[in-house]
């Protein structure tokens, strides 16, 4: 499927009201009974824990980043309006690559809250204050949107030119590039600077605690605890593994190895099924979600669970 953009379509007022109107559904259809789901768990069970906060803001992120795409990409598939401005394709990657770069640091800091539970126990009290677990989300938000904002502001000085045409179900940093008529060497150094910022260093960070928390768990005498331990952190570390494994298919193996179209299928795992399944995750082995998900199903009518 391409996409068409960069050169602004003219069409009439009737056509866009209906497509934005359609796009204002979908998002709003999208979104609405996550938040409810997850506000409502938090409220009835009182979940205030460090773990449940950094839940809280990984889901919060994970809606924005497929609203980010999914009404967009489901016009382009199914609908008619496979045309997109300059500024809403710019808006897009914005959008795209901060909360990608948020997550990678949201997950770095999630593998260290684990890391002081399993191994550093008596003091995690201590350690993993509300405070903390405030700074440590705010500057993980503000750090990305501002690295972001840099690849942002050098793309939209490019020149483009050519098909104005994009092979790919959104707005991302390559296809962008390889529209541009002049030297893209500058943008893409710099890009790719901020980006293994927020990509490699979360990650040698999240390997670096997982080492850690497998000595640990290694050390436990009884199989009980090592079972219970690695219960605490398994839920996590498939959610890193499947993240950070279509990052490194999608964006690290050369170009010349592996074609357009699977790339756009790593692609879709990432930005659509990989937000999709992670509360499945997170919920499959957790007992408080059970609980509180049992709660809000027996507030309904029609409905009795034992």
């Amino acid at each position: 499927m391409s996409l068409h953009c960069i050169q602004p379509v003219q069409q009439p007022c009737s056509r866009n009201v209906i497509a934005h109107g359609r796009e204002a559904i979908i998002l709003r259809e999208h979104s609405q009974n996550r938040i409810s789901t997850d506000l409502r768990i938090k409220r009835i069970l009182n979940l205030h824990t460090p773990m449940y906060f950094f839940l809280v803001n990984l889901s919060f992120l994970e809606i924005w980043y497929t609203s980010n795409i999914v009404p967009k990409m489901l016009l382009i598939i199914i609908g008619e309006e496979k045309t997109i401005s300059v500024a809403g394709c710019l808006a897009q990657f914005y959008f795209f690559g901060s909360l990608a770069a948020t997550e990678c640091l949201l997950l770095a800091v999630m593998s260290y809250d684990i890391y002081l539970a399993i191994c550093q126990p008596l003091h995690y009290p201590i350690f993993m204050t509300g405070p903390l677990c405030i700074k440590l989300a705010s500057s993980s938000w503000l750090c990305c949107f501002l690295l972001t904002a840099i690849t942002m502001v050098l793309l939209s000085r490019l020149p483009f030119c050519g098909p104005n045409e994009i092979d790919h179900f959104f707005c991302d940093f390559t296809p962008l590039v390889h529209l541009s008529c002049t030297d893209t060497s500058l943008t893409e150094t710099i890009a790719y600077a901020t980006s293994s910022a927020v990509t490699l260093v979360p990650f040698f960070l999240i390997t670096a605690s997982y080492s850690c928390i497998l000595v640990a768990i290694l050390r436990i005498p009884s199989g009980t605890g090592r079972r219970k331990a690695f219960s605490t952190c398994s839920s996590h570390l498939t959610v890193v593994t499947v993240f950070y494994g279509t990052l490194i298919a999608t964006y690290l193996v050369p170009s010349a190895n592996s074609s357009q179209l699977l790339c756009k299928g790593f692609s879709l795992l990432y930005t659509i099924l990989t937000p999709m399944f992670n509360p499945i995750i997170y919920s499959l082995r957790n007992r408080d979600i059970h609980k509180a998900l049992k709660m809000c199903l027996s507030k309904k009518p029609g409905f009795l669970l034992r």
